[in-house]
């Protein structure tokens, strides 16, 4: 993995989770002020954090951005607020390279439960600590991948090489989420840094294009979050270093795109409990907003994980979910693959063999849906789990 050149990156236990030696806030520094963009939560009741990095990004003079994990600081009124300028600020001051004056320069992110005060003591030591380590090296960002982690059961991280006029640039990428998935935004964080040239109203709209093609392309269990954010940290444009051409940053915009699809998909892999990932494919919507909300009509559809679950090939619970959707299908034109086995089409149901569409579900983690809904270009893919048990009894537990 190459990082992108002139970014630092931390990652340090600050006590903040109850686990010892969990790692709990992160660092991510650049060396010359850097372009920043932002895509949040819509939800109504947003966090602390969110509020203050959104009125802050889209821009070219950030320094980097700081995080903690195991506090969400989410509807924790007046000191939340204050709380999350407080950590831009301790972030800023322990930076050599930033006055403690600019402190505005810094954004902000806070994952874990809602309601419960920061530990500001903690949080302080924590920053401190992670200014003192850090580096650039491929162990330097995976200490920092582990400190913005709660529940995920492993690692998510992606990285690309991205060819221009003017050689290679770097792109690496690290997320977290594994429940409370619902996306718009989607439930989760999510940080992706590159060394490529970018002006800050370039980078805003290549990073909301990325977010609608991939995280708003998840769920898990359809419950949005008060703390969404996904950041791009950019190189910002000088006389030596111009921002991208227009053929440069076509081809960058889809290195992004894709490097954020392969992010988010790895959050409902890695959804509580899960034992399948489903990936619902449809084709043939009057438009791609039709085929999205067809999408995720299926990908929220409780019947349809469970069936998923236990390896139901139960077609009807699939195609009724897209007859509610809310937008215009044709019936007579409607077709439905369960792992490229065909078991609905033109409307009509096809004799299949249950046992063997059963057996192609149970035999692997992924199983593809393919619906086609008519003749017309509008095309969607979205990410979704099945439900079980396992996913009942943890978030039953979460805070107990």
């Amino acid at each position: 993995m190459q990082l992108p050149k002139g970014f630092r990156f931390a990652g340090v236990s600050a006590g903040i989770k109850s686990r010892a030696g969990a790692k709990d806030v992160a660092l991510i520094v650049s060396d010359t002020p850097c372009t920043a963009a932002g895509v949040y939560t819509t939800n109504q009741i947003v966090a602390a954090p969110v509020v203050l990095s959104r009125s802050r990004t889209p821009s070219s003079k950030l320094s980097g951005i700081v995080v903690n994990s195991g506090n969400a600081n989410a509807c924790t009124g007046l000191q939340g607020d204050l709380d999350a300028a407080e950590m831009t600020r301790l972030a800023a001051a322990s930076i050599p390279a930033t006055p403690e004056s600019q402190a505005q320069d810094f954004i902000v992110m806070s994952t874990g439960i809602i309601g419960r005060k920061l530990p500001m003591t903690k949080i302080r030591s924590g920053i401190e600590q992670a200014a003192g380590c850090l580096g650039d090296t491929q162990a330097h960002f995976l200490n920092a991948v582990d400190g913005i982690m709660t529940t995920d059961a492993f690692r998510k991280t992606a990285h690309r090489s991205v060819w221009s006029s003017r050689g290679s640039h770097s792109m690496v990428g690290m997320c977290k989420g594994a429940g409370m998935i619902g996306p718009k935004m989607a439930t989760m964080l999510a940080i992706v840094v590159t060394d490529a040239p970018l002006e800050a109203t370039q980078a805003q709209r290549l990073l909301q294009a990325a977010a609608n093609r991939s995280f708003n392309c998840i769920s898990v269990e359809g419950h949005m979050s008060t703390n969404d954010s996904l950041v791009l940290l950019a190189q910002a444009p000088s006389e030596k270093e111009p921002t991208l051409d227009d053929a440069d940053l076509a081809i960058f915009d889809a290195e992004l795109t894709e490097l954020c699809i392969e992010l988010a998909k790895k959050i409902p892999d890695d959804g509580e409990g899960a034992t399948h990932l489903l990936e619902i494919c449809v084709r043939g919507a009057n438009t791609q907003a039709d085929a999205d909300a067809i999408a995720r009509s299926i990908a929220l559809s409780n019947l349809v994980k469970t069936a998923i679950t236990g390896g139901d090939p139960n077609w009807g619970r699939i195609v009724s979910a897209a007859g509610y959707a809310g937008v215009p299908i044709h019936p007579k034109r409607t077709a439905l693959r369960i792992n490229n086995l065909p078991l609905f089409d033109a409307g009509e149901p096809l004799d299949f063999d249950a046992k063997q569409v059963s057996e192609s579900i149970r035999a692997s983690k992924l199983t593809m849906i393919e619906l086609d809904v008519g003749l017309g270009p509008g095309t969607a893919t979205h990410w979704t789990t099945d439900l079980n048990t396992e996913y009942v009894r943890f978030n039953s537990e979460y805070t107990t």
